[in-house]
Order: structure tokens, then sequence, then C-alpha cells
């Protein structure tokens, strides 16, 4: 299992190796660098469906998931006065005068 930009063909040039699968031995075999694999899904890699069920399978994706589910909270936009409300408000403020 290798780090790679999606514009390199898939045997092309690859950024790091972070693990190995194989399905030949008895039991299948699969080692991840978890550290390796969680900084690279922290920095925004989007793992092809395959990479995301293997890296499903050795608990990366739900140590991952709990950092993406923390929410950054946005302030909340101001609701805004409707035309009715606000001109009711000036002829209450013009009457009052």
């Amino acid at each position: 299992m290798v780090v790679a930009d999606e514009r390199s063909p898939r045997d092309g040039k690859f950024i790091e190796i972070i693990g190995h699968y194989n399905p030949l031995t008895e039991p299948t075999s699969f080692v991840v660098d978890e550290e390796k694999a969680l900084k690279w899904l922290k920095t925004g890699a989007q793992p092809t469906e395959t990479a995301a069920r293997l890296l499903s399978k050795a608990g990366v994706m739900e140590k991952f998931k709990p950092a993406a589910k923390k929410k950054v909270q946005t302030a909340k936009p101001k609701k805004k006065k409707s035309k009715a409300g606000a001109k009711a408000e000036s002829t209450a403020e013009e009457s009052s005068s």
C-alpha cells in the first residue's frame, strides 16, 4: 500500500510506502504503519475504495473518523429582519417622535 499523487500512473512513482497486503497467504496478511496512514489521512489523502476497506479492517479508519467528526463551531448567521418588520419599527419610531 502506497501514497501516490492522483495524477501518477497506477504503477508509477509513489510518495511513500505505508504497508503491504498479500492475499495469497493463509490467512491473508496485511501490515500497515498506522501512524503514517493516519498522518496522510489527516493531511487530506483520499484512499481508494479498496484501500479504505483494508484500512477499515486494520482499524485505521475508525481511529481517523473521530478526529474527522470533530465539529468546528461556526458563527450562526444573524436573522435578517423582514421588510415588513423593519417598516413597522421605523413607523413606530417616527410616531413616538
